[in-house]
């Protein structure tokens, strides 16, 4: 199974980085628009696990194709950076992986949506990640932590403090912080 290394930081204005990236001679791969829903059992038993479950619609803004992903997350790795094991499965369709997924006894937790653009740099995918309510994001991921870090440092972000959470846990946290519930968050698309 493909393990998934990324570094994660929270940023103002994802035009400076973006302006970075390009002085850096990254191939730009696309711009999206993300629906991100995520399943548990009754009794949360992924949750406790560390582990995750998720249906994502991916559609490119720019040519309207769309990706139906379901991706199974397993628990975070110790080390500096945000380390999982990742499986990943393209489907035809979301309704059809819904059924699936509730068949076999998991639940509709939480969904929301992000933009995101891609950019790949020193075999490392860069996506400049908007967020309703929790803000911009920039995720780095590569193929050891080794080259995730110096191209961090290429970008000029090493003084990011690093986020080893999902955008699930960063939403979650700040729904509850508010009193608020999946139902209160509005879609866009």
């Amino acid at each position: 199974m493909a393990v998934e290394i990324e570094a994660k930081m929270a940023v103002k204005d994802l035009g400076a980085v973006r302006a970075r990236i390009k002085e850096c001679g990254a191939t730009r791969l696309g711009a999206f628009a993300e629906v991100n829903t995520f399943f548990d059992t009754d009794d949360r038993s992924l949750l406790a696990a560390d582990k995750g479950l998720r249906l994502r619609l991916k559609r490119n803004t720019e040519t309207g194709e769309e990706d139906h992903i379901i991706t199974y997350k397993g628990p975070r790795q110790p080390g500096p950076l945000k380390s999982r094991e990742e499986v990943e499965l393209a489907v035809e369709g979301s309704a059809e992986a819904i059924k699936l997924l509730e068949s076999l006894g998991f639940a509709k937790t939480l969904s929301f949506e992000k933009r995101r653009e891609s950019w790949l740099l020193d075999n490392c995918e860069i996506e400049l990640d908007e967020l309703p309510y929790i803000g911009n994001y920039v995720e780095i991921e590569g193929p050891d932590e080794q080259t995730v870090l110096r191209v961090r440092k290429r970008l000029n972000l090493s003084d990011r403090e690093l986020i080893k959470y999902g955008y699930i846990a960063i939403l979650t946290g700040y729904l509850q912080e508010r009193g608020m519930t999946q139902r209160d968050i509005k879609f866009t698309a």
